[in-house]
């Protein structure tokens, strides 16, 4: 029973933060009107991993709760997206965006070995885009516009998920996929509040 509450919480307090996670990455660049330090590409990578992953979930039938998330993060991402692209004065590129990721989605399931494929490339896809982060602010020294609550919170996820995939379905990929995750959300949410500008202080 106790194992059962702890399975609850975990998958519930999981969906709780990611409606919300990207909230505080939303208000920042809709109140700097900038996009500095956030990578699109990372945005990009992380939104194709998100698809691949909650795709190879549904295919399989797996508990909804494993990854109920993912809808939500979807739409959160394209959001981020949007502002990204309207700050830096490059709407015309979502519709190209927007049928890239709705092809490619349906492609997924049309054969089984499609979607053991993409998942299998989907842990290099979902790293490439916390590297991507990394190099962005490595290059830049300045996380001005990229909020570190927002890769908290999914580290957070991201641990509770591999404790959630342990007691659920043992899907070793699944398990490699949060590891990873876990360990580049923690390496970004450090860069970018070792990069926060500070105030310095006047005589």
């Amino acid at each position: 029973m106790d194992g059962n509450l702890t399975l609850h919480l975990a998958n519930f307090s999981t969906l709780f933060v990611c409606m919300v996670l990207k909230f505080p990455q939303v208000f920042v660049l809709m109140r700097a009107r900038a996009t500095a330090g956030v990578s699109l590409n990372s945005l990009l990578l992380e939104l194709l991993g998100f698809i691949v992953f909650m795709s190879y979930q549904v295919y399989y039938d797996y508990p909804p709760l494993t990854y109920l998330e993912y809808p939500i993060l979807i739409a959160q991402d394209v959001i981020v997206l949007l502002l990204i692209l309207h700050y830096n004065r490059h709407m015309k590129h979502s519709l190209i965006y927007a049928a890239l990721f709705v092809g490619g989605w349906q492609l997924l399931t049309v054969q089984k070995w499609v979607i053991d494929l993409a998942m299998s490339l989907c842990t290099f896809i979902s790293a490439g885009s916390k590297l991507a982060q990394l190099q962005c602010l490595w290059r830049s020294k300045d996380s001005g516009q990229v909020s570190a609550l927002t890769w908290a919170l999914a580290t957070y996820t991201c641990l509770a998920r591999i404790f959630t995939t342990v007691i659920t379905t043992g899907d070793t990929q699944v398990l490699i996929r949060f590891v990873v995750m876990s360990i580049l959300n923690m390496w970004v949410t450090v860069t970018v509040i070792y990069y926060k500008p500070h105030a310095v202080k006047q005589d």
